[in-house]
């Protein structure tokens, strides 16, 4: 017998940026994917690809809605485009370029929609290998990031000493990794735009944040099974100095400038214990913590809270200056 179906369309949102040799796979997933799904519809935001992306996506999905920025403008841009097209009673299905949906993995997802409690549905996320990938967090706090920066990935056996979730445990999470989430309408309607600002990474972490504190549930749904290629966070020095100082920035936006000291330090902390083992990330990541010193010191708002209404951004068309991040100056991979 096959689950209920909550009554809501799909908008399958599809961030890219140079997505070129990632699309074939995800594409040819979709409809396999979506099988159960009453309606639903592709709308992908590109931010400025330059390996033939947008060509792509209008050979392989024709019927697809194409949002060109023309500009890098981050992921949670990427995604606010999408949220700018979203009809009433449309669910959205945010969905990073180098994933891979698993058939009827989308209608499971839209299942879980049905119990009021759910704000967010999460599938089970593996690697192409088969591995599972810990992709479920709890809260970020000071403590949190001292417990990863002594005793690394061991901290999240401890649920106060630790962000990570063990694949292994039963517990609801507080965040989940962005590559794939299904937002239903009532969350779109109410919680609004993601931050632009952040650019990239903690951006989704904030989001999950509002969904939480307005009170529904994040549910990771173990039949809906993802295949997502990721990892270039923990290769690329850019990417991971961009991870590790948003972080702070998260904090800071939260929990106030003393507790984003203390965050700060930590990271400080583990960025050194590391970088004796040669690890390029850690030693751009040190840096670009060191060189946003001086404003958390100062406490001037670096980042100001974002209301819920537009995007932070214009969005005129022919951008004179592509809004690229100064760290990575990419979207999430």
């Amino acid at each position: 017998m096959r689950a209920e179906i909550a009554d809501e369309t799909v908008l399958v949102a599809v961030i890219t940026y140079n997505s070129a040799d990632d699309l074939p796979a995800l594409l040819g997933s979709l409809r396999a994917a979506m099988d159960g799904v009453p309606r639903w519809r592709l709308v992908v935001a590109d931010n400025g690809s330059t390996d033939g992306t947008v060509e792509l996506v209008r050979q392989l999905a024709p019927a697809a809605q194409v949002v060109s920025n023309g500009a890098n403008l981050g992921y949670a841009a990427g995604v606010n485009d999408c949220l700018e097209l979203a009809r009433e009673g449309e669910a959205v299905l945010v969905l990073n370029a180098d994933v891979y949906l698993t058939p009827r993995s989308v209608a499971t997802l839209l299942a879980a929609l049905t119990d009021p409690a759910v704000g967010l549905a999460i599938p089970l996320v593996r690697r192409p290998n088969g591995e599972r990938e810990a992709t479920l967090r709890r809260r970020p706090t000071a403590l949190r990031l001292w417990g990863e920066a002594l005793l690394g990935r061991l901290a999240g056996r401890i649920a106060s000493l630790g962000e990570r979730i063990p694949t292994a445990a039963a517990e609801e999470p507080d965040w989940a990794n962005g590559a794939v989430l299904l937002i239903p309408s009532k969350v779109v309607s109410r919680i609004g735009w993601w931050r632009e600002d952040l650019f990239l990474y903690s951006e989704e972490v904030d989001y999950c944040r509002r969904i939480t504190d307005a009170g529904w549930r994040i549910r990771q749904v173990p039949g809906a099974v993802v295949y997502h290629r990721g990892g270039e966070s923990t290769t690329s020095p850019a990417l991971w100095a961009q991870l590790v100082t948003n972080r702070v920035v998260h904090l800071a936006t939260w929990d106030g400038r003393g507790v984003a000291r203390l965050g700060w330090l930590a990271l400080v902390v583990g960025q050194l214990l590391r970088v004796p083992l040669g690890r390029p990330t850690h030693r751009r990541a040190l840096g670009a913590l060191i060189r946003g010193r001086a404003l958390l010191l100062r406490g001037e708002p670096s980042h100001p809270a974002v209301p819920y209404g537009p995007p932070l951004r214009a969005r005129a068309e022919g951008a004179a200056e592509p809004a690229a991040d100064p760290v990575s100056g990419r979207v999430r991979t």
